[in-house]
């Protein structure tokens, strides 16, 4: 099986930008491959005898589930470790923890607010590390989006795709991986919402190589029109919650995805949400439970590409 190309002795998955356009294309038919199989009852345990460790600073329903029951399926363990009954909790240093877990796992798995505190444990870790989600990224969301994509699209290069919303940690990746697969993306989000600048400045480099778009804008109409794909995000994500009042007023309703904004859209568009969602708030029920809603393919599509990460990413028992 290949694995992912690195100088190093390991590599380290913090961000899309960790990864080639052609590495993403490896990851993505990795996890079709083992999506099928799964699906023919095939599982095969090419990761025998490995341990996955799952470090959780934020609640999870996916990033746990996905994570845990795809190691299953590969053969291997996972040990779940929230960071308050790990010495963590008592001060022990994030470079301490990463020297210590290297010793006994073969990978590790990190949801974190800061990014700086993933960062911390893969410069240290001797294992590979992998983002389960921080503050300011997710890439294995949007792997699992891409996936979601060439499924429904049967394409990436060309899908015209739509981001309606806080330009978080879901946008900011997916911007990357619009632009490294030659999707042309149109982030929506309003004024001191928008991703971050240096991230924005590296997809609109890599969109020069793959002919991509990557477009911002205040107007979710104009982002919306002709797309074939329409995402967004929760407007309140964990740790924000004492900016509702606040984010609500910027959002709603102009930002939400309703059935008028869908009706700008291609009439094939699909929707797509990470999840978890708040019905009535970034999405109506209508939409979200609508016969254009791939949301659930999307929450399967996490597992798979994750297995094809940790497949890729820990060297398989011949």
């Amino acid at each position: 099986m290949k694995t992912l190309k690195t100088s190093s002795s390991k590599k380290d998955l913090l961000s899309i930008a960790d990864l080639s356009a052609e590495e993403i294309r490896i990851i993505l038919k990795t996890a079709a491959k083992l999506k099928k199989d799964h699906r023919m009852g095939k599982d095969s345990p090419i990761l025998r005898g490995k341990t996955l460790g799952m470090l959780f600073q934020k609640p999870s329903t996916r990033t746990r589930v996905s994570f845990e029951v795809g190691m299953y399926q590969l053969g291997g363990d996972a040990v779940y470790l929230s960071t308050n009954d790990i010495q963590l909790s008592r001060g022990e240093s994030i470079e301490d923890t990463a020297k210590t877990l290297s010793l006994y796992l073969d990978c590790i798995m990190a949801r974190v607010y800061d990014h700086t505190d993933v960062q911390k444990l893969a410069s240290v870790a001797t294992v590979p590390v992998i983002n389960g989600l921080s503050d300011s990224f997710h890439p294995c969301q949007i792997l699992a989006d891409l996936l979601t994509v060439q499924e429904q699209k049967k394409r990436l290069g060309g899908v015209r795709l739509a981001w309606l919303g806080d330009g978080d940690n879901v946008c900011n990746d997916l911007m990357l991986g619009c632009a490294k697969t030659g999707i042309h993306m149109t982030a929506a989000c309003p004024r001191g919402y928008s991703p971050l600048e240096d991230v924005v400045a590296l997809a609109k480099s890599e969109a020069k190589k793959t002919g991509s778009e990557i477009t911002l804008t205040e107007d979710p109409a104009l982002a919306a029109k002709d797309a074939d794909v329409v995402v967004t995000d929760t407007f309140i994500s964990i740790g924000k919650e004492e900016e509702k009042a606040t984010r609500e007023a910027a959002f709603l309703p102009k930002y939400q995805v309703n059935a008028a904004i869908m009706k700008l859209a291609d009439s094939d568009a699909i929707f797509m949400h990470c999840l978890p969602a708040k019905r009535g708030q970034e999405v109506t029920s209508e939409v979200i439970d609508g016969q254009q809603s791939v949301v659930w393919q999307e929450a399967e599509n996490r597992m798979h590409v994750q297995k094809a990460v940790l497949s890729l990413l820990m060297k398989p028992r011949r």
